[in-house]
């Protein structure tokens, strides 16, 4: 399928923000759950940002080359107009101590699909992207019917002066049905990405944890001009296979002791991975 762009080409984000073009490693700093949300134990703040440090040290330790900082410890998610500000300040302060902390680039992902937040946040912090899991067309997530804010989000960072932020958005994105738009292919739905203004696509496996197949990430990085990278899935064993199709790998559960994304970063997990990350770069 051709590559030729759908817009105007623009600078391949992940050499302006990583200095690389493959090969790129973005960690995961899954907060604890935040004040107001369910699983919040009542405890001080101050505890979730110091997760976050730490989990951020650990990777950093390790080798990657960023992180993006994620509230995925508030599930069940609200949708984007329910989030309060008290999330929006819990994780405006989580990512500028993390970025402070590991002196490396980050990212937001406000779930679920809270661009506008996610903005705020990485204009607040000084955070260099964004995650968005559904940027354009809309589907039917554990949320109810998320629309891509694709249009109002880019107004928004405008008004921000925040035009420096970069957009990573899900193609076909996880936890969530595409009925909805269930006439249109992959291919089609990961081109109007980057109609909407994306700076990087996410091939995505359907649940936390699990790996996109490589047909799929295969149609996408062939769909695109833009770079493509995994979102969930990528482990020591498989990276080598995914990166001969992305740019780079999204990751978390695999580096977290035992495997599983609410535990603590595990520093010889994230050595490990990078170690094979290397042969592949």
């Amino acid at each position: 399928m051709s590559t030729t762009p759908v817009v105007r080409p623009r600078d391949h984000a992940l050499r302006t923000l990583f200095g690389r073009e493959r090969g790129v490693v973005i960690g995961v700093v899954h907060l604890l759950p935040l004040p107001g949300s369910p699983e919040h134990d009542g405890g001080p703040a101050e505890q979730v940002y110091e997760r976050a440090v730490r989990d951020a040290e650990a990777y950093a330790s390790g080798g990657v080359d960023g992180f993006i900082v994620e509230n995925h410890g508030d599930v069940p998610f609200l949708k984007p107009d329910r989030i309060g500000p008290e999330t929006a300040a819990c994780m405006a302060i989580a990512t500028e101590r993390v970025r402070r902390a590991c002196g490396l680039p980050v990212g937001i992902n406000v779930l679920a699909n809270a661009a506008d937040v996610a903005l705020a946040v990485a204009a607040a912090a000084g955070a260099g992207f964004i995650r968005v899991n559904q940027w354009a067309n809309a589907y039917v997530a554990n949320e109810g019917i998320i629309e891509g804010p694709a249009a109002t989000a880019l107004r928004y960072r405008k008004s921000l002066g925040a035009a420096g932020i970069r957009i990573f958005a899900d193609s076909h994105v996880k936890h969530g049905a595409h009925a909805i738009t269930g006439d249109r292919s992959v291919a089609e739905l990961t081109r109007d990405l980057e109609w909407s203004g994306a700076d990087v696509v996410i091939a995505t496996g359907q649940r936390t944890g699990n790996a996109a197949n490589t047909s799929e990430i295969e149609e996408i990085a062939s769909s695109t001009s833009l770079p493509v990278v995994t979102g969930s899935g990528a482990t020591k064993d498989n990276v080598g296979c995914i990166l001969k199709f992305a740019c780079g790998v999204i990751v978390a559960s695999s580096l977290k002791e035992d495997g599983v994304w609410w535990n603590p970063v595990e520093p010889g997990r994230v050595r490990a991975f990078m170690a094979e990350v290397g042969k592949h770069r």
